[in-house]
């Protein structure tokens, strides 16, 4: 039987079969719950993957009930793994560096309608200056502990958000006499957590201590008072319950009061993870390799030989002296089991005189017994190999390479070291962008703000406040003049004139700029430059004083022999 389709003028008055040729149709057991379609991975009955099956929740759901696992297993890492604790010094040494410095960046063309170089200028060493002083202040200004410094604090934040995934801190309003009010209270994410003591109208969406618009946009957290397995003194008061306080994200003209950093991996997201849990199993595995490994070593050490025989058990242990064996004094058994031993051993030593091996005797052993020597250096049976392919697999997890967390270049030449280098360095970069500058910003932000508003700046007074503000709320004009750069970590050279070299090309064949390569040696170009010329002047000052060219090196002769004698004279 044949249908007839209602576009004859296309088909030309032709037919469709109703059932398919033969050669066409899908073969019988085929179809239904059986075909996973084109992708092997995902067949559910395949033998290898069949008992495969991962959850399919929301991120929240795979996030939020396994943070406390992750988090307690990530710091006990850190905590007792010295190259885990190693990759977080790299980290933060990679990232920010002994000092995190301001490069101010301000745009006078949105601030005012057009551009003013001259300005901008003025503004970036004013503000760089003052804001220098207060983050290297041995006094710790930004801190509201007054524990660590800015650069302190950026450090905090980048170890932090290794072993939690995120970074969380309050802005705090301090006077106790610091020259600005504006600090900031670092927080353990554990304290960021809902109340369990507050009942919340129908309908509010808060998870894991942070309340959400209709968005997914944060709009308050709720912080625990104190950690909820917090120390407590002898002699101090236990709260009786928890309580939290709920701290709104900003003040009312946009001012922000809370800082929360996570990089998120799904829509939807709320809270972060450390990026260290995927390798925690081969972590603690590592870790627990190389005890064994050790133990190993250390048990090998004490013995010089071991002795095999045939006999049973019962019998072998009798002729060692033992006795026969108690089964009710197993303690007893093993004492006079060693003691016998140790006899049996001695009496053997003594009449093998006959037998020395580099002056210690061997003894004479019963029939059906060998003896097996042990090398007190013999390993275990995996091997440097598969320590070193775990603690590969733990250096990409952290973003480092291999070489620089065991800290082994034995088996590295140029190129590889270079390669390693440049990847390590795009990972750091990114790391250094999401996590180290935003919080750096958000800090410079909040102190910028107090400044101008308190009259502290000549170049910005707070006469011209206004100008940042849209119907009091905090407008693109302040993101304008608050937009900078941070210069941390030096990336480090391998060959010093090479990389010279090619950086004096870069800037010569306008591919760079000396603001440019400079920061990558960690330095700040519009203090070099200054430096420089305060040097060229002293060299010039120099010079003409004492009448010698301290830049032209005085060529060195070898004096005559006659000269020699007369100077001697």
């Amino acid at each position: 039987m044949a249908i007839t389709t209602q576009f004859d003028d296309l088909l030309e008055g032709a037919t469709l079969p109703v059932v398919p040729p033969a050669s066409e149709q899908v073969p019988a057991g085929a179809g239904g719950e059986r075909a996973m379609g084109a992708f092997e991975g995902a067949d559910r009955f395949h033998h290898d993957l069949a008992l495969w099956r991962p959850s399919l929740g929301s991120a929240d759901l795979d996030i939020i009930p396994a943070m406390q696992v992750s988090d307690s297993r990530s710091r006990d890492m850190l905590r007792n793994d010295a190259y885990i604790q190693g990759g977080e010094k790299l980290r933060q040494d990679n990232v920010v560096g002994a000092q995190f410095v301001l490069n101010a960046k301000p745009s006078s063309r949105v601030i005012f309608g057009k551009a003013d170089d001259s300005w901008e200028a003025e503004f970036q060493e004013e503000v760089e200056e003052m804001f220098d002083l207060a983050a290297e202040s041995p006094d710790n200004l930004f801190d509201a502990s007054r524990m660590n410094t800015f650069t302190g604090l950026v450090r905090l934040a980048v170890g932090v958000h290794l072993a939690g995934g995120e970074v969380l801190s309050t802005v705090e309003w301090i006077k106790d006499g610091r020259p600005f009010s504006t600090a900031i209270q670092m927080i353990d994410k554990d304290r960021l957590s809902t109340p369990t003591v507050t009942y919340f109208p129908v309908g509010t969406n808060i998870r894991a201590g942070i309340k959400l618009s209709p968005f997914g946009a944060p709009i308050s957290y709720f912080i625990r008072t104190i950690h909820p397995a917090d120390f407590y003194s002898n002699f101090g008061p236990i709260p009786p319950f928890p309580t939290w306080n709920e701290v709104p994200i900003r003040k009312p003209w946009g001012r922000l009061q809370v800082i929360h950093i996570i990089e998120q991996r799904r829509a939807a997201q709320t809270r972060g993870i450390p990026e260290m849990t995927a390798a925690l199993k081969e972590m603690y595995i590592s870790k627990r390799f190389r005890d064994v490994t050790l133990q190993n070593a250390v048990t090998q050490a004490l013995y010089a030989a071991s002795i095999t025989s045939e006999r049973p058990p019962a019998e072998a242990f009798a002729l060692l002296g033992g006795g026969q064996i108690n089964a009710a004094s197993f303690e007893q058994m093993q004492t006079d089991y060693l003691t016998g031993y140790m006899n049996s051993i001695d009496q053997f030593a003594g009449n093998a005189d006959n037998l020395q091996v580099d002056g210690v005797r061997i003894p004479w052993l019963p029939p059906g017994t060998k003896m097996e020597m042990i090398s007190p250096g013999k390993g275990g049976p995996l091997g440097m190999e598969f320590e070193q392919s775990l603690l590969r697999y733990i250096a990409a997890s952290l973003g480092v390479s291999y070489e620089q967390l065991s800290r082994d270049y034995t088996h590295t030449n140029y190129s590889s070291a270079r390669a390693a280098m440049a990847e390590t360095w795009k990972f750091m970069n990114s790391l250094k962008k999401s996590v180290a500058d935003r919080y750096a910003t958000i800090i410079y932000r909040l102190w910028l703000e107090e400044a101008i508003n308190n009259n502290r700046l000549t170049t910005f007074p707070a006469s011209k406040a206004a100008l940042l503000y849209d119907n009091n709320q905090l407008s693109q004009s302040f993101d304008a003049i608050s937009r900078c750069d941070w210069i941390g970590a030096s990336r480090g050279q391998i060959d010093e004139l090479k990389e010279t070299q090619a950086a004096v090309m870069r800037v010569q064949n306008n591919l760079s700029t000396m603001e440019e390569e400079i920061a990558r040696l960690g330095g700040d170009w519009r203090k070099k430059l200054r430096q420089r010329a305060r040097e060229a002047r002293l060299i010039k000052d120099l010079e003409a004083a004492n009448k010698i060219s301290l830049t032209t090196p005085t060529a060195i002769t070898k004096p005559s022999p006659t000269n020699q004698g007369a100077s001697h004279q």
